[in-house]
C-alpha cells in the first residue's frame, strides 16, 4: 500500500532571511502524518538534525505497524495476540513475506519446502570449528550466516528477486539447523541433523537437545511455547537491527551479508541481548538473596542515584503494556506448570519481581510492565536453553523479518543506497605547518 498525499501542507519558514518552502504531507494507512524533506536541501542547502532517527520515517512500509500508546502491533493488518492464538511461526512467516496468510494448499507447499532446505553444508561444521569453544553464541552466528554467501553462491544476487526468493527460504530454514549446531559446539555433543517430519519448532528443540544414543520426544507444550517466541519477535517495525540490514542491502551486498549485519546489530545488549540481561539480572539477585532481599533490590532500583537497573521492565516504543508480553506472559506460566518449575527459587524470584511491577504504584505509574524479552528469558531458562543463546534464538525468529523488509526496500521504486547526513562540528580546513 502506497502512502498518499494529503490535501494539506506544510510552510517552512526561517528567521535567518532564507524565503520560506513548502513541504508536502503524506498519510500512511494508520499512524502519523509524515513531511515530505526530500527538497530541503535543494532548495535550501539545509540538512534536518535527528540524532537515532527518532522522528523520521526513513522508508514506505507496508509490513508492521506499532501504536505504542495503544499497546499494539499488527503484522500485515493482523493483531499480534490473534496470530499468536490462532496461526504457527510458517503461517506467519508466509504472512510477512508474501503479506496474506496462507490457504490450505500454500500452507503446507511453504511448510514442505521450508523442510527441503534445513540441512546446510558439510563444509560448515569444518568453518565452525574454527571458534573457540566458549566463543559467544552470537559471535559464531554473525561468521556463520555470513559465510552462507560463500557456501550458496547461487543465491547472492539481491536484485535477483528468484535469488533473493531462495536465499528467503535458505535463511528461514537453516537458522534453527545454525543455531543448534552453534550450541552443540558449545557443549562438545555430536551435531543432529534435521528431521523433515517434525514441525519447525519441534525439529529445532529435536536438533538442540536429542543425543545419538537414545530416542528424543519433544514435548508439545514446549514446542508451542517455542514457536510463539517465534511468532512474538518476527519483526518488529524499523528497529535497530531492522535499520541495519535495509543499509546494508541498499548498497546492493547480498542477503546473506545483510542478514548477517542484522545478527551482528542484534547482539547489542540494548536490542537484541535485552532478554539475556533480564536472566543475568535474575542470577545476580538470586546470588544476593532472592526472594529475601528483593525489597532492597527494589528500592535500589527507585533510588535515581542508584546504579541498580530493571532489566527486563518497560520499553522503548511501547508506553503502554507490552502487547508481546501479555501473551508471552500466558507461554510462561503454562511452561512452568508443565514443568513443575514454580516451586524453583530463580522462578519463584522471577515472578515475584513480577507481582511488584503490576501492583507497585512506582512502576505502575511509570508504566514499567514486565516486557517481551523478562518473559521470553524465563520460558527459554525452562525450556533448558542456555542463557548465552537467548539472543541467537532472537536473530532466528527475527530472519523472516529482516528477509521482507530487505525484499520491501528493493522493491519501492524510490530506494536509494542509505546516506545519513551529519553536522560536523570539528576542524574548519586548517594547514599543515611543515617541520612542526
Amino acid at each position: 500500500m502506497a502512502m498518499t498525499a494529503s490535501e494539506h501542507k506544510a510552510t517552512l519558514s526561517f528567521s535567518d532571511g532564507s524565503p520560506p518552502i513548502e513541504l508536502p504531507i503524506y498519510k500512511g494507512t494508520i499512524g502519523p502524518d509524515v513531511l515530505d524533506i526530500r527538497a530541503l536541501y535543494p532548495r535550501t542547502g539545509k540538512f534536518t538534525y535527528d540524532p537515532g532517527f527518532l522522528s523520521t520515517a526513513a522508508c514506505n512500509s507496508s509490513i508492521t505497524y506499532i501504536d505504542g500508546d495503544r499497546g499494539e502491533l499488527l503484522y500485515r493488518g493482523y493483531p499480534i495476540e490473534q496470530l499468536a492464538h490462532h496461526c504457527n511461526f510458517l503461517e506467519v512467516c508466509y504472512l510477512i513475506l508474501y503479506g496474506e496468510l496462507p490457504d490450505t494448499k500454500q500452507r503446507k507447499e511453504f511448510a514442505w519446502l521450508v523442510s527441503r532446505h534445513t540441512m546446510v553444508h558439510e563444509q560448515m561444521q569444518y568453518f565452525l570449528r574454527g571458534f573457540r569453544r566458549d566463543s559467544h553464541p552470537m559471535a559464531v552466528m554473525t561468521g556463520l550466516v555470513g559465510a552462507l554467501s560463500a557456501f550458496y553462491p547461487d543465491s547472492i544476487n539481491v536484485h535477483d528477486p528468484r535469488q533473493r526468493e531462495i536465499s528467503a527460504i535458505r535463511l528461514i530454514a537453516k537458522m534453527p539447523t545454525l543455531v543448534a549446531m552453534a550450541y552443540k559446539y558449545t557443549v562438545g555433543q555430536p551435531y543432529m541433523y534435521p528431521r523433515n517430519e517434525l514441525s519447525y519448532a519441534a525439529n529445532f528443540m529435536h536438533m538442540m537437545f536429542a543425543t545419538p544414543c537414545e530416542d528424543y520426544h519433544v514435548n508439545p507444550v514446549l514446542v508451542r511455547a517455542l514457536d510463539r517466541i517465534f511468532i512474538l519477535h518476527a519483526d518488529h517495525e524499523q528497529n535497530a537491527s531492522t535499520s541495519t540490514v535495509r543499509l546494508c542491502a541498499s548498497s546492493g551486498t547480498n542477503p546473506f551479508a545483510a542478514i548477517a549485519a542484522g545478527v551482528a546489530c542484534l547482539w547489542g545488549p540494548a536490542h537484541g541481548g535485552a532478554n539475556e540481561a533480564a536472566l543475568s539480572m535474575l542470577y545476580e539477585l538470586q546470588g544476593q538473596g532472592g526472594l529475601a532481599r528483593i525489597g532492597e533490590f527494589i528500592t535500589k532500583v527507585k533510588d535515581k542515584n542508584s546504579s541498580v537497573r530493571l532489566m527486563g521492565f518497560g520499553h522503548r516504543v511501547y508506553k503502554n503494556y507490552d502487547p508481546r508480553a501479555k501473551l508471552m506472559r500466558e507461554t510462561c506460566h503454562e511452561v512452568l506448570a508443565e514443568l513443575g518449575l514454580h516451586d524453583d527459587p530463580l522462578f519463584q524470584l522471577a515472578m515475584g519481581l513480577e507481582k511488584i511491577a503490576l501492583e507497585d504504584e512506582y512502576f505502575v505509574s511509570r508504566k514499567l510492565y514486565p516486557n517481551v524479552d523478562f518473559y521470553s528469558g524465563i520460558v527459554q531458562k525452562a525450556i533448558g536453553i542456555p542463557v548465552p543463546l537467548f539472543t541467537a534464538i532472537f536473530a532466528l525468529a527475527r530472519t523472516v523479518g529482516w528477509i521482507a523488509q530487505l525484499n520491501e526496500m528493493l522493491a519501492d521504486p524510490e530506494y536509494k543506497i542509505g546516506r545519513p547526513r551529519q553536522l560536523y562540528s570539528g576542524h574548519a580546513k586548517r594547514d599543515v605547518t611543515p617541520g612542526k
